[in-house]
Order: structure tokens, then C-alpha cells, then sequence
């Protein structure tokens, strides 16, 4: 991990870079898929699936078959964890439910708000060198709980075309309704223009690689809402001279080993902790198994000293973390300052693996930067806000003359006129 001390302000946005391609150098390679699939459908779908990722495909859905197949093959010990995560995570979605918003404005004008589900929703759940069953759990829990009509799950194949059981058995347990063995960028796209096979959905869910962020982003073009630019794994620790050195460098680790282009970040006001979490790193990453992943990405990762709390605050909004964990005497300073981030994890004995998993909380968080502006996905994510409203005879007479005023300021006869007319039947 590259050291850094004290960097003055000025250098903060080059030193928070995340080590990600641009755009432009992405955006050819979805485009020209989003078109292929746009024009071809299934067919496109199989071809990039059988170049990507190695398999060929007769059947785009998991089959009753593989249904039970998963079943047996996942065992007792990890379906009990499973359900475990599954009751915390409904528990935590569950009391995110709002009443009706109902006002009456004035005498006469009643106004409300109810909340009704998206219809048809994709989930994607990345492949790479992990199954991500609790991304499964993440997304499919809420969804279900604000009562989607239709949850389509797509997750990339293996070359023999099959999907990890513990992504089965998590998708049946949460109530999704098909699962597609389809990923990355083709996925994106028949989700968003729905194929033979396929069907087109209102929103797409889940974190990806940055070729699946980029193809989430172009599908908004085409008038599909997605969650958020969610891509590649982020994390930052704060830590001060109380912290367990320990403790932050397993969490740094935990993040590291995502991917190779996730990037972890230690900000510290205390210079010997820094250089004992360091030691800690690099007693800890030759034990895991996940070694050359996480050995890369730490390469784009830093160690970053500060001389005071509020500098480390200031630095920490300003990269706006997907994953932020405190780790300080004073964490009700952190905790009332921090504006920009996905999950907080305060604490000790609070690791951000527990947000991944089972503590309730949901691990599907704005990446670079994007927490400035984007919150994580919640109860609200799957849901609509409508408003309703009516007025009464002695309603329209209240604000009816203000609404003729505004209208005529602004050139909108008929906008007036709609009003007038009424207005003149009740003096009859």
C-alpha cells in the first residue's frame, strides 16, 4: 500500500482517484452489445454468453431439476446461515414501511401519497471468482417484501453452463421468479430491451464490473431505471491510536480480496498505528486464499496520516466511501459529521463482513464517489411514491383564483380556463 502523510487539500482529488478505467474506453465495447442484442435478441444473448463466459446455452432458466439438485447439494450448515442472514435482513427491510402521507392543504383540498411496488424488476448478481449468494439475499428480500409482481434474477454460467446451488437455493428461499444463467453485459441489455426469452423489466438491481456499471448507465437511455452506478468494492477505516491493528487489517483485507480493482483506503491521525496496520496486512494476506487478488488491489490501495480528526472528516466526505468503517475513541465525531457514505460500521467489533452478510443492513452501496448523491439499496428502491389528490366544490373556490393568476402569468390560458369554467358553474 502506497504511504502517504499529510497531503495538502489541493491533492486530495488526484490522491482519492479509483483505480477504474474511463468511461470512453468501456462505453464502445456496451454499446455495440446493447445494439447486437437490441437487433438479434436470444441469439445475440448466446453468442456473448458462449465468447464471455465460455458456455453454451440451449435454456436461458434454471429447470425445476436444478431446483432440487441445489437443495441437496447445499448443506445443512450453510442453509441455516442462510436463513439466518435471510431473518435479519427481512427484519431490518421490514420496518422500512411507511404509513399513507394524507394533508388537507386547505378546506376542501385533500392531498396523499401511497407507495405502490415496481411491477418487474431484474436483479443481477456478478459471477467472477465468487458466488455472491448474499447479494441474492440483498436484493431479492426487499423486493419481495415491497411486492414486485415480477423478479427476474440474471447471474452469469461456468462453462458448463450451471450456477453455484447456493445462488438456487437463496434465489428460491427469497421468492425470485426465474432465474436467467446470463451475465455481464448481455444480461444488462436483454433485461432492458426484453428478447424472445427475456422479458423487459423496469428496473435493474445489482452490482457488477465496471462493464456492467456502464451498461446499467446506458440502459437508463433506453428508459430502464436502474439502483445506482454500483462498481467495483470500496472501503475506508479510520483509524486512531486506540484502534486494533489487528482488527483493521483483516478488514482491509476483507475488501481486497473482492477483486482486483477494488481499492481500500486507512486514514489515521496516528503514525505508529498506520505503520502497525501495515505490518498486520502483510502477516495476514499471505494466509488467504484469495492471495494474488487481494496482493493487487492492495497495490491500489493507501495509507493515508492526518494530523487531526477534522482533517481526516473533511478527506473521508470528500472521497465519499461505499463502505466506512470507524474505528476511534471519539466515533460520535465521525458518526455526526459524515456526509458522504454507503454503510458506516462503528466500532471494534463491527466489521464491515457483517453488513455483507447478517447483520440486516443492505450490501448493495454506491461506489466511487457516487455516495455523495445515491443512497444504498432499501425497501424504497423497489417501490414507487404516488400522489393523489381531491378537491371539493368548496376546495376549488379556495385556491381556485390563485391558480387563475399563476396560469395567466405564465401564458397558460387553457391551464386557466380548466379553472374558470368550474369556478363559473358553482356561481350559477
Amino acid at each position: 500500500m502506497k504511504k502517504i502523510s499529510n497531503p495538502p487539500k489541493s491533492d486530495w482529488n488526484k490522491l482519492l482517484q479509483r483505480p477504474s478505467q474511463t468511461v470512453e474506453s468501456i462505453e464502445e465495447t456496451v454499446l455495440s452489445i446493447f445494439d447486437d442484442v437490441k437487433s438479434n435478441g436470444d441469439d445475440a444473448v448466446k453468442r456473448y454468453t458462449s465468447i464471455f463466459d465460455g458456455a453454451s446455452l440451449d435454456e436461458f432458466y434454471i429447470s425445476e431439476n436444478e431446483f432440487v439438485q441445489a437443495d441437496k447439494e447445499v448443506s445443512t450448515e450453510l442453509k441455516s446461515a442462510i436463513n439466518l442472514a435471510k431473518s435479519n435482513i427481512e427484519k431490518f427491510h421490514s420496518a422500512q414501511k411507511t404509513a399513507k402521507v394524507y394533508v388537507e392543504t386547505v378546506e376542501g383540498v385533500e392531498c396523499w401519497q401511497e407507495k405502490r411496488p415496481i411491477q418487474n424488476v431484474g436483479l443481477y448478481i456478478p459471477g467472477g471468482t465468487a458466488p455472491l449468494f448474499s447479494s441474492v439475499l440483498m436484493l431479492a428480500i426487499p423486493a419481495k417484501i415491497a411486492g414486485c409482481k415480477e423478479i427476474i434474477l440474471a447471474t452469469p454460467p461456468n462453462k458448463r453452463g450451471e450456477i453455484n446451488p447456493a445462488i438456487i437455493y437463496a434465489a428460491q428461499l427469497c421468492g425470485v421468479s426465474k432465474i436467467l444463467k446470463v451475465g455481464g453485459i448481455q444480461a444488462i441489455a436483454g433485461l432492458t430491451f426484453g428478447t424472445e426469452s427475456i422479458p423487459q423489466v423496469y428496473k435493474i438491481f445489482g452490482p457488477g464490473n465496471q462493464f456492467v456499471t456502464v451498461a446499467k448507465q446506458l440502459a437508463t437511455k433506453y428508459g430502464v431505471a436502474i439502483d445506482m452506478p454500483a462498481g467495483p468494492s470500496e472501503l475506508l477505516v479510520v483509524a486512531d491510536e486506540t484502534s486494533n491493528a489487528s482488527f483493521v487489517a483483516s478488514d482491509l483485507l476483507s475488501q481486497a480480496e473482492h477483486g482486483t480493482d477494488s481499492q481500500v483506503i486507512l486514514v489515521s491521525t496516528s503514525m505508529s498505528k498506520l505503520e502497525a496496520v501495515e505490518k498486520e496486512i502483510e502477516t495476514q494476506i499471505e494466509k488467504l486464499s484469495r492471495v494474488k487478488i487481494a496482493t493487487q488491489a492492495i497495490e491500489n490501495s493507501k495509507l493515508i496520516f492526518v494530523e487531526t480528526k477534522e482533517i481526516a472528516l473533511d478527506l473521508i466526505n470528500e472521497y465519499g466511501p461505499e463502505h466506512f468503517i470507524i474505528c476511534t475513541k471519539d466515533t460520535d465525531f465521525y458518526v455526526d459529521g459524515i456526509e458522504n457514505a454507503g454503510s458506516v460500521f462503528i466500532g471494534d467489533y463491527t466489521p464491515e463482513s457483517a453488513g455483507d452478510y447478517a447483520s440486516g443492513t443492505n450490501h448493495t452501496l454506491p461506489t466511487n464517489g457516487y455516495s455523495k448523491a445515491y443512497s444504498g439499496v432499501n425497501l424504497d428502491s423497489f417501490l414507487k411514491s404516488i400522489t393523489f389528490q381531491k378537491i371539493s366544490e368548496k376546495g376549488i373556490q379556495n385556491i381556485g383564483s390563485a391558480i387563475e393568476i399563476l396560469a395567466e402569468t405564465e401564458g397558460l390560458d387553457a391551464h386557466k380556463n380548466a379553472v374558470t369554467l368550474r369556478l363559473k358553474s358553482l356561481n350559477l
